[in-house]
């Protein structure tokens, strides 16, 4: 089975075709999901979103939505789940915006999928272009996907969920850990003056 066979793929909107030079040309203003508001992970950084000056309204399916999955074109090939919270975003071209067959996979269990390392070693294998590797649409149609029961890509969220949250609490601690690193050299530097 292949995602084509299980999901609508399409690319984001063109930004160059819609941009307004002049700030008071615009016609309207939005906030544009970047490749700065993923991580590695798949994970959704949300401190800031770009503004886009559109010179005309645009159509509502260039526009994040709950249940889509956006997966960036080039590398790292980084895919994510769009939940409630980030919908309403503008997606630019450099991401192609994956609607799953939601009676047959839930889309958190695809955008995990597409960021294993057997995806990214596929998407690497077929990429074009030398300097920045890329993909398309009609590439990510082709992916070989794992079928397996709704109750088994539950299991499999949950526990990559799990997972996300685990390596959070590490990087917090490892922060921690520096600074209290740094107090106790100072200290130590300090007493032996």
């Amino acid at each position: 089975m292949q995602l084509g066979d299980i999901a609508n793929i399409r690319t984001g909107l063109v930004l160059s075709r819609k941009k307004t030079e002049v700030e008071y040309n615009a016609k309207a203003k939005y906030r544009l999901f970047t490749i700065k508001n993923i991580t590695e992970d798949g994970l959704i950084d949300n401190d800031t979103y770009e503004e886009f000056l559109s010179n005309d309204e645009l159509e509502n399916h260039y526009f994040t939505k709950e249940g889509d999955i956006l997966m960036r074109l080039s590398h790292p090939y980084t895919a994510v789940f769009i939940d409630k919270q980030h919908s309403g975003l503008l997606i630019p071209s450099y991401f192609s915006i994956i609607k799953v067959d939601q009676t047959r996979f839930i889309p958190q269990y695809i955008a995990w999928y597409l960021n294993t390392l057997e995806v990214k070693m596929e998407l690497e294998r077929s990429q074009s272009g030398s300097r920045i590797p890329s993909t398309n649409s009609n590439v990510l149609k082709r992916l070989p996907v794992a079928h397996t029961t709704l109750s088994k890509q539950q299991v499999i969220i949950e526990l990559y969920q799990l997972h996300q949250k685990e390596k959070l609490l590490y990087q917090r601690l490892i922060q921690e850990k520096e600074i209290w690193f740094q107090g106790i050299t100072k200290q130590i530097i300090r007493v032996s003056k």
